[in-house]
């Protein structure tokens, strides 16, 4: 599983936009799913979106990064991308505490 986090701002919000932004504001949780999730300021003018991303690709980092950059634009709002994350989780090490005798 590829986790993707994508720092942006937003780019030439309509009315709408900002509207349904605001209403979803509440609805947005910091959470890692398949569609993305965003956060975002009260300006709506920066945003933070994650994304998770299976981790049976080859291409990896690359493959990730396009497929949240894909969820990102499924949400229809125009943006400008700042910073790219990408972590495999397949990499991270788990470290538990050992049992005491």
């Amino acid at each position: 599983m590829f986790r993707v986090t994508i720092r942006g701002t937003f780019a030439g919000l309509s009315d709408a936009d900002r509207a349904a932004l605001r209403t979803a504001a509440d609805s947005f949780g910091a959470a890692f799913t398949e569609a993305g999730t965003f956060t975002c300021d009260s300006s709506l003018s920066a945003f933070t979106f994650r994304c998770q991303v299976p981790a049976d690709l080859e291409d990896g980092d690359q493959e990730a990064t396009q497929r949240a950059i894909a969820a990102l634009d499924a949400h229809g709002y125009p943006y400008r991308i700042l910073r790219v994350a990408v972590t495999d989780m397949r990499d991270i090490k788990i470290r538990r505490k050992g049992r005491r005798r």
